[in-house]
């Protein structure tokens, strides 16, 4: 079943007409803010990887139900239907964009896996595209009139009132540091792994599939570049606290931030063997979760925690895991809080060397997901993606990796 405290892979899946899968998962490079993507606005990010989404997955544009998208920090309107018609998609196709900062992207994916389970008019089961996107490049400036009339910009939108602590996102991974013990050397070796990792992958073609190439500032773009290969652990012990006189919280510990899009094609199990599709990520389950916002990094895992106890799987049994590692610090703690050996996590490093495209990164880590099942398929791999939230939540999504053949 697909829903917060109700889900359940131990209680069985839904009937086929109405079943989640996830058949088909793309994402852009992620590249450095203000760098090789600057040029290209939210909806220029978007709209290559739908249109490759459609023609991967055999989906007739019409067949589309709606279009589903995360957005962050962009400047309003509706980047989904805007997307969906710069990807060529038939104007009777809607758009709707969704926000809940860096969650946005994998809570776009859960909402349009409810919507096909509640089944509606669509025979059969409806098909979606569902994603997020981020170009923190051209997002516009904030500002709000002062009292004098003269604008006050401001870098971010309050996330909860003072009574509950509103601290910036570095000042809270500090927060988790202290209070969950979380030393500097654990979270610079945990950063460098990630990088070493992410360089691993690259070179071994394991984002070839997964990426679609874009026109950058200076020629096509078509893959990642924040991937460091001089960071070394000495490298690392040279960074200065970034957010708090003797921290522990670096920028070499920290995720930077960047631009990017990721999206999937989610429909019924029964459309997706219409359509031809081989295997897919079979959606057992989602949930969201608030926690204090001094904590806020800690979102994910009280969402993941409350899934895996719901669904009646514990940590062990999962085969892949996707964490967005916004810092060190809040991904070791939640880690921990589930039981999970870091080593088990984020198998071609994460954010920490990718970036973090806010609106996108939860999509991000379903596109991982069905990429590194496929690697080494194994019918019943169970995968969970989770992140955590700016003002103190987290969101989680449990899959089964099966064949649909």
């Amino acid at each position: 079943m697909v829903g917060g405290g109700t889900g359940g892979r131990r209680a069985g899946l839904l009937q086929e007409d109405r079943q989640p899968v996830i058949i088909a998962a793309l994402r852009t490079p992620v590249c450095r803010a203000h760098g090789a993507l600057k040029t290209l606005q939210a909806h220029e990010l978007l709209a290559p990887v739908l249109r490759r989404l459609l023609g991967d997955a055999g989906v007739p544009p019409e067949m589309v139900a709606d279009v589903v998208v995360g957005n962050a920090v962009g400047g309003g309107g509706n980047v989904a239907r805007l997307a969906a018609l710069e990807a060529g998609l038939p104007v009777s196709v809607p758009g709707l964009t969704i926000d809940r900062q860096c969650g946005s992207g994998l809570d776009a994916i859960v909402l349009a896996s409810r919507l096909v389970a509640s089944g509606g008019r669509h025979v059969g089961g409806a098909v979606y595209l569902a994603g997020g996107v981020e170009s923190i490049s051209t997002a516009p400036l904030r500002a709000r009139p002062g009292p004098d009339g003269v604008p006050e910009f401001f870098s971010r939108s309050r996330f909860a009132p003072e009574r509950h602590g509103d601290p910036d996102m570095g000042v809270a991974a500090e927060n988790v540091a202290d209070h969950y013990g979380i030393a500097r050397r654990r979270q610079d070796d945990f950063a460098l792994r990630s990088h070493r990792r992410a360089i691993a992958a690259a070179e071994s073609g394991a984002f070839h599939g997964e990426t679609v190439a874009l026109p950058g500032a200076g020629g096509p773009v078509s893959s990642d570049d924040g991937p460091r290969r001089s960071l070394t652990p000495a490298v690392l012990a040279r960074f200065p606290a970034a957010f708090r006189a003797g921290g522990t919280v670096t920028a070499g510990n920290s995720c930077f931030d960047a631009d990017g899009a990721a999206a999937v094609v989610i429909t019924s199990m029964a459309r997706a063997r219409q359509l031809g599709a081989r295997d897919g990520l079979v959606v057992l389950g989602t949930d969201t979760a608030g926690v204090d916002p001094s904590l806020l990094g800690m979102g994910a895992a009280a969402a993941a925690e409350r899934l895996l106890g719901d669904s009646r799987v514990v940590s062990g049994e999962l085969g892949l895991i996707e964490f967005n590692e916004a810092f060190a610090s809040q991904t070791l703690a939640c880690l921990g809080q589930l039981g999970i050996d870091p080593l088990r996590a984020n198998l071609d490093g994460g954010a920490l060397a990718l970036g973090h495209a806010y609106g996108a990164s939860g999509a991000v880590l379903v596109t991982r997901l069905l990429a590194q099942a496929r690697t080494n398929p194994a019918d019943g791999t169970l995968a969970l993606a989770m992140i955590s939230i700016a003002g103190g939540m987290g969101t989680a999504a449990l899959f089964e990796y099966r064949s649909l053949e």
